[in-house]
């Protein structure tokens, strides 16, 4: 075996993605409660001069798409937009009754689901609820997910006039067998044809998301696939690895291990995907992500702004995200929430007049510590520490997982700091466990994430 797939077969363990800290799984719900949500965002948004980000969950799809583990409802009932968006806006109004004021917003980000589900008109209807109790930032950012197979005209043009300059479309693989096995079908023109629309509306941004290791995926199909998306020269790509998770995503019982590419063709899959990108001029930054030189999230990079949240990597490193519609997550730096995850339950308890969390967690001090670690190596590929921390039983542990990790190449490391190699950065997920304190405290008994892989 060559280094690179003996590296791939021994990394190859169940790891979360660490878009926070605890992970989910690992949430305290113990000391927590929704009083002390609300009193802890109340008041993180008042001493944050940053500005709140806000992430709004709009779960439907007339379809579904089987390699996705997002939360969604599949329906091809269009009835069911506006008192969705209603029960949205009295989700906001509650946050703002505990305010007491108008907050700021720096960041707006719908995702999915599929956004582009609901009518121009609706969004239309949603942003404006939205922004009309709020001071919206002169240069605030707003972005949205798109399916290339209903994303319209119609849509690009309602929400840029809203302020909307960025866009991300799922695209996954162009092979057609691929396509076909998870059930998302689309072409190449209908992609190339929404790029240009956007990018003649003056859309700044322009995202896809790719997946390697999807059922039936080939080296040769994802080359040719790859070699179209540097045609159509998007701003930014995501370059996701496959979570195989039927036991979370019963979609995923369409097709068996089987159908998924061995571990070393996944890794193959990876490393020739990495190649093809940077050889066309993409800059590598975080996790799975592959930026153009002028994009503005590889410019927050080199000035060591870059921030990961639930929302991905963005620039905007307000310490308060508030996830707004069913199963979202909201972020105040020391506590963290999630709403219920049936759109029926979601708006019963609305009408109710309370926020619909139904879990959380609330950070202590070693929390916040690996947090800030964790952020670091996920951002930065670095983190330092004062050479007292040595001295923390906590950092003894950390320090001792991450000695095979500096054997075997991935990073380096001495009394005050670590550093992602170039190697290393296909497997962060990893190098981050080694600071996961309560993974290690408590070994799940079952399969909690994806492979690292």
């Amino acid at each position: 075996m060559t280094m690179s797939t003996e590296l791939t077969d021994k990394y190859r363990v169940a790891a979360p993605r660490y878009t926070s800290y605890p992970t989910v799984p690992y949430w305290d719900q113990a000391g927590f409660s929704k009083e002390k949500w609300e009193n802890r965002v109340v008041t993180s948004c008042r001493e944050n001069q940053d500005g709140l980000n806000l992430y709004i969950h709009l779960p439907f799809c007339e379809d579904l798409c089987t390699y996705c583990g997002c939360n969604t409802r599949i329906t091809k009932n269009h009835g069911v937009e506006l008192p969705y968006i209603q029960a949205v806006l009295k989700e906001w109004q509650l946050y703002l009754d505990k305010l007491g004021r108008k907050p700021v917003i720096q960041e707006i980000h719908l995702g999915g689901g599929t956004p582009t589900f609901f009518s121009p008109e609706n969004l239309e209807f949603l942003i404006q609820g939205i922004v009309s109790k709020a001071v919206l930032q002169v240069n605030a950012t707003l972005s949205f997910e798109g399916h290339p197979n209903n994303t319209t005209a119609a849509h690009l043009i309602a929400l840029y006039s809203l302020g909307f300059r960025r866009i991300s479309l799922g695209i996954q693989d162009f092979d057609p067998r691929v396509q076909s096995i998870i059930n998302r079908v689309q072409s190449f023109e209908s992609v190339e044809n929404i790029t240009h629309k956007a990018r003649e509306l003056g859309y700044e941004s322009v995202n896809y998301d790719l997946i390697y290791g999807l059922p039936l995926q080939s080296a040769e199909g994802l080359s040719r696939t790859i070699e179209q998306v540097i045609q159509l020269n998007p701003d930014r790509i995501a370059f996701y690895s496959y979570a195989h998770v039927p036991w979370v995503k019963p979609g995923q019982r369409r097709y068996t291990e089987a159908h998924l590419p061995s571990a070393q063709l996944k890794g193959e899959l990876y490393e020739m995907g990495r190649t093809m990108l940077t050889g066309a001029g993409y800059v590598e930054i975080g996790m799975d992500h592959f930026i153009k030189p002028a994009d503005s999230l590889h410019k927050a990079a080199q000035k060591g702004r870059l921030h990961r949240n639930f929302m991905g990597y963005t620039e905007q490193a307000g310490e308060v995200m508030i996830g707004l519609g069913v199963s979202s997550i909201s972020d105040c730096r020391t506590a963290f929430s999630q709403n219920v995850k049936t759109v029926e339950e979601y708006m019963a308890i609305l009408d109710q007049g309370v926020l619909p969390v139904f879990k959380g967690h609330l950070l202590d001090e070693t929390d916040l510590k690996l947090r800030r670690h964790i952020l670091n190596l996920m951002c930065k590929g670095y983190t330092p520490w004062e050479k007292s921390a040595n001295h923390d039983p906590v950092m003894q542990q950390i320090r001792e997982r991450l000695y095979p990790l500096e054997a075997d190449g991935l990073i380096t490391c001495d009394e005050y700091a670590v550093q992602v190699t170039n190697t290393g950065k296909r497997f962060l997920r990893n190098i981050c466990m080694a600071f996961d304190a309560r993974l290690w405290a408590k070994q799940p008994d079952t399969q909690l994430f994806s492979l690292a892989d």
